[in-house]
């Protein structure tokens, strides 16, 4: 049987979806209805569904972030009432994007699209890919891009040390701080994960997870574990990195 779980911050617009799913794939089971973007995390984590049907908008998380953090095999479908998230939508490798009011008949698209990616899921990645592709040059360039960060101050301990962001191994956001870990050591910043991604070089910098970015010269390797879940390996650094579903295919070639 397939699973699904259902996030949206207004009850009645997730219940009218749970009703029209019901109706058009009474096979399918719903195991969980989440009001906001961290339950709704947390319960992919823990249930583990085949779909989530992701509101954008959420308080906490939105539904991009929550798609951000997915690490197992949970595929998204994107149910909101605002259109200029498409691009973003399919670059998290969406099945599809629904538009609210719902309408049945649209729905009963989304779900042959559902059951075909769930059926080949290659290759519904590889169209997800190409669709995200095309949208993406679409969007017009930006007009003046900024400089890209070179140093970030950092704390560790009572001392402020000046780093060269080349001998990061990798950001990673916590509740408060977000850690910069170098060989030498780890050091707290306070500017968001978000903030340093749009500052830092993407060529040499890939974000693999919601909270983190890694500096690509000390990736080392990729290790998948029984459940596909891929993790990345740095020099210099111990522990794995947890890689979310949305950015697995930065690592195909490797």
């Amino acid at each position: 049987m397939t699973t699904a779980l259902i996030a949206d911050d207004e009850p009645h617009l997730a219940t009218y979806l749970r009703a029209q799913l019901a109706a058009l794939w009474p096979e399918l089971e719903v195991v969980q209805v989440a009001r906001n973007g961290v339950e709704a995390a947390a319960s992919i984590a823990a249930h583990r569904p085949d779909l989530a049907f992701l509101d954008i908008k959420m308080p906490g998380l939105s539904g991009l972030e929550v798609a951000q953090g997915i690490e197992g095999t949970t595929r998204v479908v994107f149910v909101t009432a605002y259109d200029e998230f498409a691009v973003q939508a399919f670059e998290h490798e969406a099945i599809d994007y629904v538009l609210k009011p719902v309408n049945a008949q649209r729905l009963a698209k989304t779900i042959e699209r559902v059951r075909r990616a769930l059926a080949a899921p290659e290759d519904s990645v590889t169209d997800d890919a190409r669709l995200a592709t095309v949208l993406q040059r679409l969007q017009p360039a930006p007009a003046n891009a900024s400089p890209r960060l070179r140093y970030v101050r950092a704390s560790q301990g009572e001392l402020t040390h000046q780093i060269d962001v080349a001998q990061v191994l990798f950001f990673r956001a916590d509740d408060k701080y977000t850690c910069v870990q170098t060989a030498a050591g780890e050091h707290l910043i306070r500017a968001p994960i978000a903030e340093l991604a749009a500052q830092l070089d993407p060529e040499q910098f890939w974000q693999v997870h919601r909270s983190t970015i890694v500096n690509l010269p000390f990736v080392a390797g990729t290790r998948r574990d029984e459940l596909s879940r891929l993790f990345v390996r740095l020099r210099g650094f111990d522990a794995e990195l947890p890689v979310s579903r949305a950015y697995v295919h930065l690592f195909k070639s490797m």
